[in-house]
């Protein structure tokens, strides 16, 4: 049977938990995540997808692991099944993103001054960010893949971190690093390397390759 056509409905009139479908989704892609700057990643490339939010206990993944890199993709790849297990016939595309400093894991600020916290401890130090992508299918990973930025922190003084959140808080609690690269969060940063995306939140260039094999894109 065929599905309905679904009217178009872009990203920006949309708030960032909103659950919402794409243009005409015919390809059955799924995003396993409610994040906006995500889904806003997939539309500026001209993916059609709908957006599925996955029940997972991120908690106990990250008990399981120390290391960044695992844990991020760990993540995604949990979301995408936990996802595939409902809608096995479609692509499901799976997300997150690990912020660690001097070996400790930052999880998103639940308070303002949680996030001031945060703040003070990125404040002078090197700030790693993990963020990793995962394809699933019919319940089972088909592919997965995390990208690693490495971001210079400035020394960061009490009044500019108050400063900071008055414009930021609370947009920035939806963030691991308690930052939006794409606005006034640059300014926490004396030096960058590493992938815009990734940066951004998911490795969207090997992403989109990975769709283009699967003909879920045309190449």
């Amino acid at each position: 049977m065929e599905k309905p056509p679904v009217e178009p409905l872009p990203m920006s009139a949309l708030g960032p938990h909103t659950v919402f479908s794409t243009r005409l989704f015919m390809t059955g892609l799924l995003l396993a995540t409610a994040s906006f700057i995500r889904g806003k990643m997939l539309e500026n490339a001209g993916v059609e997808f709908e957006v599925v939010r996955p029940n997972i206990d991120e908690e106990k993944t990250k008990a399981n692991q120390t290391e960044p890199g695992k844990i991020a993709k760990e993540l995604a790849e949990a979301k995408a099944l936990a996802v595939s297990a409902l809608r096995e016939g479609d692509w499901v595309i799976g997300s997150d993103s690990v912020v660690s400093v001097d070996g400790r894991l930052f999880n998103k600020p639940r308070s303002r001054e949680e996030a001031a916290e945060h703040l003070r401890s990125f404040s002078g130090k090197k700030l790693l960010l993990v963020s990793a992508a995962a394809l699933a299918r019919y319940g089972t990973t088909d592919w997965s893949l995390a990208g690693q930025a490495e971001l210079q922190v400035r020394v960061l003084t009490e009044d500019f971190i108050q400063a900071y959140l008055d414009v930021e808080w609370p947009e920035v609690a939806n963030t691991v690093g308690v930052f939006r690269i794409e606005g006034p969060g640059i300014q926490l940063f004396d030096a960058i390397s590493g992938g815009h995306f990734t940066i951004l939140g998911m490795p969207l260039l090997p992403l989109l390759r990975q769709l283009r094999i699967r003909n879920l894109l045309p190449s």
